[in-house]
């Protein structure tokens, strides 16, 4: 009796201890696991365009041909950011990546499979619907993990898996569609994606349900928050489960607001029309970069893999240096919007330089200031993808972030098709020369429109009564 007594007792001491277990900055794990996924979304969306000048002179596709390939996938993926978006917030981040990688990882393998370009359009078209909610599913998970000082570092973090994807896959996709064909290279990068997943499923819940968490980096990740008017989250101190103090009447539900609540505000506005004028630049490079290297430049395939990641590189420097910089002039007291706005501004002038790599007599020279470009460019959009948690409650960011990728998408489509026909015509000149001078003006809109960078409420939604 004595015996079973004590082997009960050891049984209950170890329950406890596996209850107990907690891990010292998670949020770290948390936002390294979506870096992670968005270097796999990177690999999966960059096969393509690496492998263009095989597949291009085994199919005989012209610039417009790919042009049009290229267009279809960004037209599901600007469709699918502003579905996605209000998916994600439905849904929770666990369930609506889970949906996203599976969708994504699928798309790409069949890619090996395309014989012209209908089948290869319709293969892009169902990738561009699933990679599409990384990117207001990433924005969620911030929002959610971390404080406001700390989210544009997350995001740079989360970011600089686009950068460091697209240094891989030239080092990766290319030498693998050289030696085994450019089917088997689409298949083994789109496997990666279900690695990935039993890595998420296994690690991910949201901070009030996830037990691992300390209740010191629970505080941390609230700091400076206030109820939205529906509730205010709290985790008691054992189990770190989620407990609710209603804020409104317990038959009052506040429903979630709608693209049209959302769009009455002209924050919202900004953020669309700043990305639907920036983002082409980024579209531009990682969708044309080593067509323009070896067409244009004279490159062969050995130099592209010697060279063409170089850029990326700097876009993910850009990207770190982006999230650090305005986080440290938070951190050194300047206000979010003081210190959001100068980096914003200052990365914005960087990406003129485009302007000079088309004029660049020397093709290192110009794959150089190709590097300033994108170095400008992510600092830029780390910032501008942050301004939906500046603004909003974590409730809305995916909805928020998700009609700005629709602005993105909509003028990155715009901008490829015009691309491939002004190339076949005449030349890189006026297509680089046209990207150079869009950030700047974007920024301006973005200024123009947005105001002052503090917390909405969002208001005049009518409850709805349950019993």
């Amino acid at each position: 009796m004595a015996e079973t007594e004590l082997k009960a007792g050891k049984m209950g001491v170890g329950a406890q201890t596996r209850a107990e277990f907690k891990l010292r900055g998670l949020r770290w794990i948390i936002i390294g696991l979506i870096f992670l996924v968005t270097l796999i979304n990177y690999l999966d969306r960059l096969a393509l365009s690496n492998l263009a000048p095989f597949i291009n002179k085994e199919l005989g596709l012209t610039n417009t041909d790919y042009s049009n390939i290229v267009f279809w996938f960004l037209l599901a993926y600007t469709v699918s950011q502003g579905l996605s978006g209000k998916l994600y917030d439905r849904i929770g981040a666990r369930k609506g990546f889970t949906l996203s990688v599976i969708v994504w990882s699928i798309a790409a393998m069949i890619h090996a499979f395309g014989r012209g370009v209908a089948s290869l359009s319709a293969f892009r078209f169902a990738l561009g619907l699933g990679e599409a909610g990384n990117w207001p599913g990433a924005a969620k998970v911030v929002a959610e993990w971390f404080p406001a000082r700390e989210r544009a570092f997350a995001m740079s973090i989360f970011n600089s898996g686009a950068a460091i994807g697209s240094i891989v896959a030239p080092l990766t996709i290319l030498p693998l569609g050289q030696k085994f064909g450019w089917q088997t290279a689409f298949i083994a990068v789109g496997a990666l994606g279900f690695f990935w997943l039993a890595l998420w499923l296994f690690c991910y819940q949201t901070p009030e349900r996830r037990r691992w968490l300390t209740d010191e980096e629970y505080k941390l990740i609230r700091e400076g928050e206030v109820g939205d008017g529906e509730k205010e989250r709290g985790r008691d101190a054992v189990g770190g489960r989620e407990s609710a103090v209603s804020l409104s009447p317990p038959s009052s539900v506040f429903p979630s607001p709608t693209w049209r609540d959302l769009l009455r505000y002209k924050q919202v506005w900004a953020i669309v029309f700043a990305r639907l004028l920036v983002d082409p630049v980024w579209w531009l490079y990682i969708s044309w970069l080593p067509l323009y290297l070896s067409s244009s430049r004279g490159f062969d395939v050995r130099k592209l893999i010697y060279f063409s990641w170089l850029p990326y590189v700097a876009a993910d420097a850009g990207s770190l240096f982006g999230g650090w910089a305005s986080g440290h002039l938070i951190k050194l007291g300047w206000s979010v919007d003081r210190a959001r706005k100068s980096v914003i501004v200052a990365m914005g002038l960087l990406m003129p330089a485009g302007i000079l790599a088309a004029r660049s007599a020397e093709p290192m020279v110009a794959l150089a200031w190709i590097c300033v470009v994108l170095f400008g460019f992510q600092a830029w959009i780390n910032n501008v993808q942050t301004l939906p948690s500046d603004f909003f409650s974590e409730k809305v960011v995916a909805s928020v972030a998700g009609l700005g990728g629709v602005g993105a998408g909509v003028g990155s489509m715009i901008f490829t098709l015009l691309t491939g026909r002004v190339v076949d015509k005449f030349g890189y000149v006026p297509v680089l020369t046209v990207a150079g001078a869009l950030a700047p003006l974007g920024t301006l809109v973005l200024f123009a429109l947005s105001g002052k960078i503090n917390k909405i409420q969002i208001v005049n939604l009518k409850p709805q009564i349950t019993s």
